[in-house]
């Protein structure tokens, strides 16, 4: 391997022109540029090399491959390129950092961040004078959420002299719930015999209140007020709407979601979603298993304290809870795992092997 390129002006616009933002993503040396792009792919649908990096084994075949010394560019749209890796020397991002990405996309930029609003990612720190949004929104909160999923930094606004960029380390710790894709179902009392073995305070959540029929006197009752209809018409409606809540009531009715709660005493609630999906990972799109959807088994944390939980920096107290509550949910996803099989996502949609659980 060749060394790493010098980052091209560091601390002025580089390639960027008015119209658009530059951003920096930082990596640590443990990171393998092939998973840039893996990452990439998991969030946009035309992502690929428009020059591959020396070295690399890209999933999408490139235009061409880098030579000697040379960046690689992968685009992720018309729009937004992601240059590198570079050295990262000069690049004002935290120790530790060795990889770094040169990002150009579109300047598009809202309203300035709600006050006291959750932040819990910095981004509203970092954009003060206007959130992204469209297209740099969706960048911003993809660099973010890989530099979270592989240990590295952002440098948002690099160049821009009426805005002095700010660095973001997401904390890994905030990315606790996950999501299992299968083409099993598992029957209720199934998922719960699996998931009690896990944790004893499991329940199921689909228990409904016996219906007493309607209110006494109520067909007497005007539909609405000032209402002045005959009281014979009145009577045959409501008759016909309880008719109708009967029937339903009476029917049998194919199970299509239900939920188990793991409740976890001072560190909130564990909850279980289960039911047909069709909006699927970009990764997971048109597989043979996925063809006509996949059952998603969503594995989520409920901490007591949800404002605290937005907070950028939280508690010491919620921090060990977040902890405690993300080995409960990776816990219930690698066992549902092992019993239907098929894919783990993250928060992000970045698929998880299951042997990292």
């Amino acid at each position: 391997m060749s060394p790493l390129p010098t980052l091209p002006h560091p601390d002025g616009s580089g390639a960027a022109q008015q119209y658009q933002a530059r951003h920096l993503l930082g990596l640590p040396a443990d990171v393998l540029v092939d998973e840039v792009e893996t990452l990439a792919l998991s969030r946009f649908a035309g992502a690929r090399w428009d020059v591959a990096p020396e070295g690399t084994e890209p999933l999408v075949p490139p235009a061409r491959t880098a030579g000697a010394g040379e960046p690689g560019v992968l685009r992720t749209s018309r729009h937004t390129v992601l240059t590198g890796p570079y050295a990262a020397t000069g690049a004002g991002l935290p120790p530790g950092t060795t990889l770094v990405f040169d990002v150009v996309c579109p300047r598009e930029r809202g309203d300035v961040p709600y006050p006291g609003g959750g932040d819990r990612d910095g981004v509203g720190r970092a954009f003060p004078g206007g959130l992204p949004v469209r297209e740099e929104e969706r960048v911003v909160a993809f660099l973010v959420a890989a530099a979270r999923r592989l240990g590295g930094s952002v440098r948002t606004d690099v160049g821009n002299p009426a805005a002095p960029g700010v660095v973001l380390t997401p904390d890994p710790g905030v990315a606790v719930d996950m999501t299992l894709y299968s083409d099993v179902w598992l029957d209720p009392n199934a998922a719960l015999a699996l998931v009690a073995r896990l944790h004893p305070r499991t329940r199921l959540a689909t228990e409904g209140k016996s219906y007493g029929g309607p209110p006494k006197g109520i067909a007497e009752l005007p539909l609405y007020p000032g209402e002045k209809m005959d009281p014979a018409l009145r009577r045959a409606i409501h008759a016909a709407a309880d008719d109708v809540d009967i029937k339903t009531l009476t029917t049998g009715a194919v199970l299509d979601g239900y939920g188990l709660l793991l409740d976890l005493g001072m560190d909130g609630l564990v909850a279980v979603e289960v039911g047909g999906e069709e909006a699927l990972p970009l990764l997971l799109r048109g597989l043979p298993w996925t063809a006509d959807g996949a059952v998603s088994y969503r594995v989520r944390w409920e901490p007591h304290d949800l404002v605290e939980s937005q907070r950028e920096q939280p508690s010491f107290e919620h921090q060990v809870a977040r902890k405690r509550a993300a080995q409960v949910v990776a816990q219930v996803a690698r066992t549902l795992y092992d019993a239907v099989g098929g894919e783990i996502a993250d928060e992000a949609d970045f698929l998880v092997d299951p042997e990292d659980l």
